[in-house]
C-alpha cells in the first residue's frame, strides 16, 4: 500500500494545521531556539544559527502540531507579520526585514532631504513587494 494510503484522516489533519498556522501570515517571533512550552498551533520563524530541537531548519517556519514541530520551507514572496518585533518580513531567497525609512532633519536645502527620503520610502516599499521595482 503506498505511503499515505492508510489512514488518510492523520495526514488531513496535519495538513489543515500547517495550512491554519500559515493563514495568519504571521508568528509569535523570530527566534534560534524553540520557547520551553510552546501552545499548540503557534508558529515562529527559525533565525540563524538554530539550536535545540530547531537545529539545522534555519530560515523556516516552525510550526508546533500534536506536540511535535513541524517544519516549512518559506514559498518565494512570501510576507509575514512578525508579532514579537511588530514588524512585517519578507522572503526573496533569504529573510529581509521592512526597511525604517529616516525623517528628513535639519539642512538648509529642504528639496535634497524630501528627495532622499522619499528615494528610502520607494526602495521600502519595492523591498515589501508594496511597488513593482521593474520599470514601466
Amino acid at each position: 500500500m503506498p505511503a499515505g494510503q492508510a489512514q488518510k484522516e492523520f495526514f488531513v489533519n496535519e495538513a489543515l494545521c500547517v495550512l491554519d498556522a500559515l493563514n495568519a501570515r504571521a508568528v509569535t517571533a523570530s527566534q534560534p531556539a524553540p520557547p520551553a512550552v510552546p501552545a499548540a498551533g503557534s508558529s515562529y520563524r527559525i533565525t540563524a544559527n538554530a539550536t535545540g530541537a530547531w537545529a539545522g531548519q534555519d530560515g523556516r517556519i516552525a510550526v508546533m502540531i500534536g506536540g511535535e514541530w513541524r517544519f516549512i520551507a518559506p514559498p518565494e514572496g512570501l510576507l509575514l507579520f512578525d508579532r514579537a518585533a511588530g514588524s512585517l518580513i519578507i522572503y526573496r531567497s533569504q529573510w529581509e526585514p521592512a526597511t525604517a525609512i529616516a525623517a528628513p532633519s535639519g539642512g538648509t536645502v529642504v528639496d535634497i532631504e524630501a528627495r532622499a527620503t522619499l528615494t528610502s520610502l520607494i526602495a521600502a516599499l519595492e523591498t515589501m513587494g508594496v511597488l513593482d521595482a521593474s520599470p514601466a
